[in-house]
């Protein structure tokens, strides 16, 4: 068959319709259907432990963080299009004497309650999500899903029990460390070098306590050999829910391509975050170093309110303004998101910016900037099925694990 000098035409301006290239307005119109129309979360969300801790603050009100310091508030969630956020039940890092012990689980019990009692005022805005299949329900009917964790296995002390009655206020994730040892294992950031040369015998046991009861396990801030330990014992994928790659800043907090490719290998996620000592190499600053004591020197005590805790870390973050100490950027932060995608692949990655908790780089601020992601996601050349997966279905999958092992 012989084709018209016409149809040869057609052919010709459909071919090169197919090859011509996306503009840039294209690309941003693309990318802001899609960032409206996927489930994403934000893995790492302290904002129970700075602005809920403070009298007053409205989190169904519009807040700017360079008058408060908050960073995730309704109104931003929305302009971001943040579906959902794992708030984080922290507790700083104490003694580990039986009076400490106590303290620091009442401590951790009344940030429960802080988040039970925003779920409970504003129903019409948001609500506790129990399963992964909550976020997107909570999602489709207008709300943004809240999901629990806990940043420090120093909340249970050395009582395996408090992981069912905080698994029974909410919680779904856990961290089995944070800056310093604890009973369960080792730190990143150790004061006195290793003490279990990864996981100590009880966090061994909480390692299965998690697996029966659905915990997801979070490793960030761990040891590599405790993140290894736990990948290899866990019965489900771990987290890491904020973290990011040694490759490209050389941090003792991040991780190298071996652990996150054995990460990986087991099913796991890390979640980059936006802190940016993690980002990039900043000098050292002794006048906030001594700050933190300071600040956790008073924290350690059990007469400090919620309002003093809440309006001292205010006041690190207000010295960290003022000094303008070395911030990274929204590029520095996609070298990581980038290199991470790279070598654990974009079914292994995910975001934890570390929000209210000393996250935000310039121009990522708040979580009303996350568009921002998902339009430098797609420029950089991935498709829309990864990300999605990087901005929730990954999380998901692995809650879903946890879920179906403990049914069993």
């Amino acid at each position: 068959m012989t084709l018209s000098r016409f149809s040869l035409l057609c052919l010709a301006c459909a071919f090169g319709v197919l090859l011509r290239a996306e503009t840039g307005a294209e690309l941003a119109v693309r990318a802001a259907a899609l960032h409206a129309r996927i489930f994403t979360i934000d893995t790492h969300l302290d904002t129970p432990t700075l602005s809920l801790r403070r009298t007053g603050w409205d989190i169904s009100q519009r807040h700017v963080q360079a008058v408060d310091f908050s960073q995730c508030d309704f109104p931003r969630m929305r302009d971001g299009g943040l579906k959902a956020g794992v708030f984080v039940v922290y507790v700083d890092q104490g003694a580990r004497t039986p009076a400490a012990f106590a303290a620091i689980r009442d401590n951790a019990l009344r940030s429960f309650l802080r988040v039970h009692a925003v779920a409970e005022r504003f129903p019409d805005q948001c609500g506790l999500a129990l399963t992964a299949d909550d976020g997107p329900r909570l999602m489709a009917a207008g709300k943004r899903a809240i999901y629990l964790s806990i940043e420090n296995g120093y909340a249970i002390g050395k009582d395996l029990t408090l992981l069912k009655t905080y698994h029974e206020l909410g919680a779904r994730f856990f961290g089995f460390v944070h800056n310093g040892n604890n009973d369960l294992g080792d730190s990143s950031q150790p004061e006195t070098g290793p003490e279990w040369n990864g996981l100590s015998p009880l966090g061994r046991e909480a390692v299965k306590e998690c697996n029966r009861l659905g915990l997801v396990i979070d490793g960030s801030h761990a040891a590599d050999e405790t993140v290894r330990q736990l990948v290899a014992a866990s019965q489900t994928p771990i987290i890491l829910t904020h973290s990011g790659c040694k490759a490209i800043c050389d941090h003792k907090r991040n991780v190298d391509d071996n652990l996150m490719r054995e990460l990986a290998a087991r099913g796991g996620v890390i979640q980059m975050n936006t802190v940016s000592q993690f980002l990039v190499t900043t000098p050292p600053n002794p006048e906030l170093a001594r700050a933190e004591v300071r600040r956790l020197a008073r924290s350690a005590g059990a007469n400090q309110t919620d309002a003093e805790a809440a309006e001292a870390a205010v006041g690190r973050y207000r010295l960290r303004a003022e000094m303008n100490t070395g911030r990274a950027t929204l590029d520095d932060f996609l070298k990581h998101l980038f290199h991470a995608i790279e070598v654990a692949g974009a079914d292994h990655v995910g975001i934890g910016a570390d929000m209210d908790g000393g996250g935000g780089v310039v121009g990522l601020e708040d979580v009303s900037h996350y568009p921002k992601i998902t339009l430098a996601l797609l420029r950089r050349g991935l498709s829309e099925a990864d990300v999605e997966k990087i901005w929730g279905g990954n999380t998901l999958r692995v809650l879903r694990a946890a879920e179906a092992r403990a049914k069993q």
